[in-house]
Order: C-alpha cells, then structure tokens, then sequence
C-alpha cells in the first residue's frame, strides 16, 4: 500500500502563490493515477484536480486556471501549484492516490491577510 505525506502549507496573503507538495513511498509512483482534494473550515471534503499516469490533468471549476497539478516520478511526487489564492482557499489539502485508500494528513493552506 502506498503512504503518502504532504507538506509545504503556509499562511498566504490574497492573491498570492503557494505550491504543495506530496510524497509518496512503500509503492511504486508511477503506477498510480493521484489527485488532490481540500477540506475547508466546517465544510465537507472536495475534490481539486487530478493527474494520470501519464500526465492527462483535470480541475474543479473553482481553481481552473489558478491551480496547476504536476508530478515527478522520480521524486514520487505530486504538487500542486497554487496561484491567485482567495480566501475561500484556506482548506487542509490533502493527496491520494486514485483507486486505493491510501491519503495523507493533510497540510494547512490559510489565505488571509
């Protein structure tokens, strides 16, 4: 079973950038479809963006254009570059990888000034 761990969340302003990162270990990476999902404050778990394998990328309508999914097989790495942030951003955002029950716990991304 793959484990995953995120990192890189920060306090950020409005309008700023941050990317996440998201390792992965105990599997081999690049077998694997993986996507990033955000649980904002009091709210339910929601999808963000997901990469195949081979690099194929979707996006919720809401970071469309803001947000880029990227990965890095040789690192086992997923990211997730996040530009023009708002504050109905500020989530904990967590990665998976598709087809398994493998998540990580989470990192905090918080947008306020």
């Amino acid at each position: 079973q793959v484990q995953l761990k995120e990192s890189g969340g920060d306090l950020v302003q409005p309008g700023g950038s941050l990317t996440i990162s998201c390792v992965a270990s105990g599997s081999i990476f690049s077998f694997y479809d993986m996507a990033w999902y955000r649980q904002p404050p009091g709210a339910e778990r929601e999808w963000v963006a997901d990469i195949t394998r081979s690099g194929s990328t979707t996006y919720a309508d809401s970071v469309k254009g803001r947000f880029t999914i990227s990965r890095d097989n040789a690192q086992s790495t997923v990211y997730l570059q996040m530009n023009n942030l708002k504050p109905n951003d500020t989530a904990v955002y967590y990665c998976t990888a598709r087809y398994t029950t493998s998540w990580g716990p989470g990192t905090q991304v918080t947008v306020s000034s």
